[in-house]
């Protein structure tokens, strides 16, 4: 997930070449913790938390570190993740993982989570944990922003833009970019979230679908493709 502050707002007439050039140096703040790809989805499931460590591994190799902040997020709290999901069903992501799994049949399918390599969302050790770390660096990097500590903020663990409030959903649990949004709106009267994943950002648009204070453009393939909406 990528958070950048807009310039000011100007009439096209008053904006010169000046204007949009930056006059110094952007303060660019990369969000990243050590644990965040050590979560394990299943040897069949297409996510790969790893994938975020090579990632990681890849910035470190061309040295992109030198030209950013580097941060170790604190990870958020199961409060500051109910500024968007409900309570329950955090205390859900809380309880549940791969030994008593099986007593919960009827709380697995309302929160949309099953067994690892038949659901989208499988019950993985450490849920709660996973989503209290990737959804970090995108509460911590809105709240630099909305300080105007930075001007871009990077967080390459986030981005799971299809978790709803009170369910799972598309290899999402906690949709950190929505905690992250409503973060920005105590600083920003609104906010635009742009969304290029291949995917509909379902889980965003719908967090927001009633405000007028964040507009979603999303950028996705549409029709018989997951998760079917965003026509």
């Amino acid at each position: 997930m990528l958070l950048e502050r807009a310039i000011d707002s100007k009439s096209s007439a008053d904006v010169k070449l000046y204007d949009v050039l930056p006059k110094t140096r952007k303060r660019v703040e990369y969000f990243h913790h050590p644990e965040v790809g050590n979560y394990y989805y299943g040897s069949s499931h297409p996510m790969k938390p790893a994938r975020m460590m090579v990632t990681h591994e890849l910035v470190l190799a061309y040295g992109v570190q030198d030209q950013m902040t580097v941060h170790k997020p604190v990870p958020v709290s199961e409060s500051e993740l109910c500024t968007f999901h409900s309570k329950d069903y955090i205390d859900f992501l809380r309880r549940i993982n791969p030994e008593n799994m099986c007593n919960m049949p009827s709380q697995m399918q309302k929160y949309n989570v099953g067994f690892v390599g038949q659901y989208d969302c499988p019950v993985f050790e450490g849920i709660l944990s996973f989503c209290q770390r990737n959804t970090a660096g995108s509460l911590r990097g809105a709240t630099r922003l909305g300080h105007g500590f930075s001007d871009c903020v990077i967080n390459w663990s986030g981005g799971l833009h299809h978790a709803k409030r009170s369910e799972a959903s598309g290899f999402c649990y906690a949709n950190d970019i929505v905690v992250g949004i409503i973060e920005l709106l105590k600083f920003y009267p609104r906010v635009l979230y742009i969304d290029i994943d291949i995917h509909h950002g379902d889980g965003v648009e719908e967090a927001f679908w009633y405000t007028d204070r964040v507009m979603t453009a999303s950028f996705h393939k549409y029709g018989d493709f997951f998760p079917g909406t965003g026509d």
